[in-house]
């Protein structure tokens, strides 16, 4: 795991290249770039997106110009002549190219460089690359309605994106088609992927989990956080089905109990956004 450029980075090494799951911030590209150099020489096969957030892509270009795309037969590392193979493959779910498109039109002089050059919109992508099969899983309506789980089966590594914010309540972004019941029914899905350190509950082992932001995670790490997420989701609920307003519900702090550890009372994601994001979220679904 990388850390310190955006997002939480994955980078797979072995025979057949490099594997890097998120690019980071636009600004901090290049020094990912040479971060990766110090773990691998070998080329950069593939960027994976979690999701659509400017974290997430915002290395894309750079880090993908710094790779090579793999085809069978070179393995070695080394530029192609061909364009269409000297720069890595860009991997995400169909909604990441539509989004990245979306941000670039609203913002003049926005460039469109780094766009995904293999999307999917069903429920698994897969890759076998270094003697590993890696699951690409589509996780429609949580966060977003791009994210995905990146999952190395051999490694017994899955990257969360942002469905995982350890350092606070999930960011639920109802205006990209993300929502509450689909950010729970993830973190179920992750906590059924992820195996815990059984019998032998003293050791540091068990499937690994890198979230969006923050510290690794293990299976109970995960099963604390969906819980958190799913009780404060029922609170909610409850006083929405009581016909109470926006304003009612966050008087009523459905977030307590846990404002302490996730909660924020500034910045870009305060509890209050969260608690009005799973608010419209539910009368979205409820209407």
């Amino acid at each position: 795991m990388i850390s310190g450029a955006g997002a939480n980075i994955g980078v797979q090494v072995g025979d057949d290249g490099v594997v890097v799951v998120d690019a980071g911030a636009t600004a901090r590209a290049s020094d990912v770039v040479a971060a990766i150099k110090k773990i691998s020489p070998k080329p950069i096969r593939y960027v994976i997106n979690t999701g659509p957030d400017s974290d997430h892509v915002g290395g894309n270009d750079v880090l993908s110009k710094a790779g090579d795309q793999f085809f069978p037969g070179t393995t070695p590392p080394g530029r192609r002549q061909e364009a269409l193979r000297s720069v890595a493959a860009i991997l995400a779910a169909e909604g990441v190219v539509r989004h990245m498109t979306a941000a670039a039109e609203s913002s003049p002089g926005q460039s469109l460089a780094g766009l995904p050059t293999e999307s999917f919109h069903y429920a698994k992508k897969f890759l076998y690359l270094n003697d590993e099969a890696i699951e690409v899983l589509h996780q429609p309506a949580a966060h977003t309605d791009s994210d995905v789980f990146a999952f190395f089966r051999r490694s017994d590594v899955v990257l969360a994106g942002d469905v995982i914010d350890t350092r606070r309540f999930p960011v639920i972004d109802v205006e990209r088609g993300g929502s509450i019941d689909g950010e729970i029914a993830a973190l179920n899905r992750l906590s059924e992927i992820a195996v815990a350190s059984v019998p032998i509950v003293s050791r540091e082992a068990g499937t690994i989990v890198i979230p969006g932001h923050g510290r690794l995670f293990d299976q109970y790490d995960v099963i604390e956080y969906r819980d958190m997420v799913t009780i404060i989701t029922d609170r909610i609920r409850a006083l929405v089905n009581a016909g109470r307003s926006l304003e009612q519900v966050k008087a009523a702090g459905p977030a307590k109990g846990y404002a302490g550890r996730y909660g924020n009372d500034g910045g870009d994601w305060t509890t209050d956004k969260f608690v009005e994001a799973v608010y419209r979220s539910l009368m979205k679904e409820k209407s």
